[in-house]
């Protein structure tokens, strides 16, 4: 197409037209390669369409035609999702909001929305670089006001701009170290890791030590001026996006091998934390998900957590001294990710546990757990998370799945288990048992057709797996109540189940209640007797062992001391399950 043709063509830019003239009158400037790539590049009519998309826009904005009521749509359709997420139970308007805000077509509706607000499209143009002398040393400036915020030194600490330093062990140089996410030195933008300090407060830091460094720093009053020399590095740092569930309880306090106590973030077991930063092999930099504005803290690493784990393990069992033990994990490198010997939270079974292995039953010694990977699971309409009740014998568990599938038999349904055993009298195939054969229950139990099987007195028993997807894919809600190692199997990203630990009152509240009722002991196959001191006694400390073993892995716990309390608490467990998004391992999201 002419230059001419492309003036006359309204959809074309009158811009690019002059432009294509201008290009053809100074050929004999430039190669007649580069020349036809232009040309053909200025003629594209995708071009000419998105040029002319700008301008309109640009037009728009300039002459406030249809100016923006808000310019962060997309920020309050977030929030408005975390609104509805508390309520979608109550309105089905509600719900269809709920799901209507999450489709892309309407949040990249949204972002579009925001970027013209913004006034995003316009063009971004490099600085202009600045010809600087290469033998001349550049220097900055920051000053920053003083504030209770950790600054971590060499084995001390004072609240002042939330920074790390420490002596270059090749120079010598007092240079930073960590910058804490969220603190004073992050927020200015100004401080990165690397960058060498030369003065503080006018005294020249040449030759001192990071505790020298931190006497300037207390005595210091108001606004702090450092003088730094910038790193070679990058200069920026970002925030991760990866959540984790704790595993186990931290307190800094506690901890004689934290840099800084007062820089370091406390937790108890099952807490959601947001890692900011893992620059660090000891110490992650993290934040508390619910304290999403509050400056990040120091949490042990994964690496030195499991060495810790494993140290003080191998000490019991030696009956040796933990702390010194302690004393070798921060003083070791954490192993290497190439390294042969490299311990994950998937790695060797640990060879003690705090119970005695002795024992008649079939627990499996714990898995290293520290830390797991998680990320917001969102409710699916018809498609329901199995609710699987874990708990001792004899707790209870079985009579909440009964009263709870009773109550709505067209929604809740649980998997009729198999059995070895002869049918009794007024059982019904089916109905309490699927009755089988040793011989094909054992070859099905080998092929891994069973989510979990066992032996009780000379019969097998199990739940079998294509019951429970039967029971998913149909649309209703399954619920199960299996022995507590069937957590291993039920706990994949196929079924994604949400699991309930039904814990057991402290003794006079358990043996209160369950006389009170006239409960029936399950340890007597006959039911005819009630239980007896010793059974409760086996029921709590059976409680505990799965708290301790498998404690990481639930997300809720109900306390079984009333029946008609528990199912009204199970009840609401269910419906956050079925409604609200909920934390659950990425792999399940992904």
């Amino acid at each position: 197409m002419t230059a001419a043709a492309m003036a006359a063509d309204a959809s074309y830019d009158p811009v690019l037209s002059k432009l294509v003239t201008s290009l053809k009158e100074a050929e004999s400037l430039s190669s007649e390669q580069e020349l036809h790539f232009l040309q053909n590049l200025l003629e594209s009519k995708e071009i000419n369409a998105l040029v002319n998309v700008h301008s309109k826009v640009a037009k728009v904005c300039k002459d406030n035609k249809c100016a923006p009521l808000m310019s962060s749509s997309i920020q309050v359709a977030l929030d408005v999702l975390e609104h509805l997420s508390q309520r979608c139970h109550i309105s089905p308007i509600c719900k269809e909001m709920f799901y209507l805000l999450q489709r892309p077509h309407v949040q990249s509706l949204l972002a579009t929305h925001d970027a013209i607000a913004q006034k995003d499209f316009y063009p971004h143009l490099p600085d202009i670089p600045i010809e600087v002398d290469e033998d001349e040393e550049t220097v900055k400036i920051v000053q920053l006001v003083k504030s209770n915020e950790p600054l971590v030194g060499a084995q001390s600490a004072e609240p002042i701009v939330g920074a790390t330093i420490k002596t270059d062990e090749e120079t010598g140089k007092i240079i930073i170290a960590r910058i804490m996410h969220g603190g004073a030195a992050d927020r200015s933008g100004l401080i990165h890791v690397g960058d060498e300090v030369i003065e503080v407060n006018g005294i020249n830091v040449e030759g001192k030590t990071p505790n020298d460094v931190l006497t300037i720093l207390q005595n210091s009053e108001g606004t702090i001026t450092f003088k730094l020399v910038p790193s070679d590095g990058k200069g920026g740092q970002r925030e991760s996006k990866i959540r984790v569930r704790a595993h186990f309880d931290y307190n800094p306090e506690n901890d004689p091998y934290i840099p800084c106590k007062e820089a370091g973030l406390g937790f108890i077991r099952g807490e959601i934390l947001h890692i900011v930063g893992q620059d660090d092999g000891y110490w992650w930099q993290a934040r508390k998900e619910c304290e999403r504005t509050s400056r990040a803290g120091l949490i042990p690493s994964r690496a030195l957590q499991e060495r810790r784990i494993i140290y003080e393990r191998t000490q019991k069992e030696t009956n040796g001294d933990t702390k010194s033990s302690c004393a070798s994990i921060c003083s070791t490198p954490p192993p290497s990710p190439d390294s042969s010997n490299t311990i994950t939270c998937r790695g060797p079974k640990t060879k003690k546990i705090m119970y005695n292995l002795d024992e008649n039953d079939d627990f499996d010694r714990e898995l290293i757990a520290t830390y797991e990977e998680v990320s917001k699971l969102y409710p699916r309409p018809g498609v329901y998370r199995p609710i699987v009740l874990i708990g001792a014998p004899g707790v209870g568990r079985n009579e909440l799945k009964r009263r709870l599938v009773a109550r709505d038999p067209e929604k809740y349904r649980s998997p009729v288990p198999y059995t070895t055993r002869a049918m009794r009298p007024g059982e019904i195939p089916g109905r309490e048992y699927l009755f089988v054969t040793r011989d094909r229950m054992e070859t099905d139990v080998s092929a891994g057709k069973f989510i979990e099987s066992g032996e009780y007195k000379g019969h097998l028993y199990g739940t079998a797996a294509e019951s429970v997807k039967a029971i998913v894919n149909s649309g209703h809600v399954c619920v199960l109540s299996p022995h507590y190692q069937a957590i291993k199997s039920l706990r994949t990203p196929q079924l994604k189940p949400f699991i309930i630990h039904i814990r057991t009152p402290p003794f006079n509240r358990l043996k209160a209640t369950r006389e009170a009722n006239r409960a029936r002991s399950t340890f007597d196959d006959l039911n005819s007797r009630g239980f007896t001191d010793e059974e409760f006694n086996e029921m709590i400390h059976s409680d505990e062992r799965i708290n301790f073993l498998y404690g990481h892995f639930f997300d809720e716990e109900i306390v079984n001391d009333n029946l008609a309390t528990a199912l009204e608490q199970l009840l609401v467990c269910v419906e956050r399950a079925e409604s609200e998004p909920l934390w659950a391992p990425s792999s399940w999201v992904q």
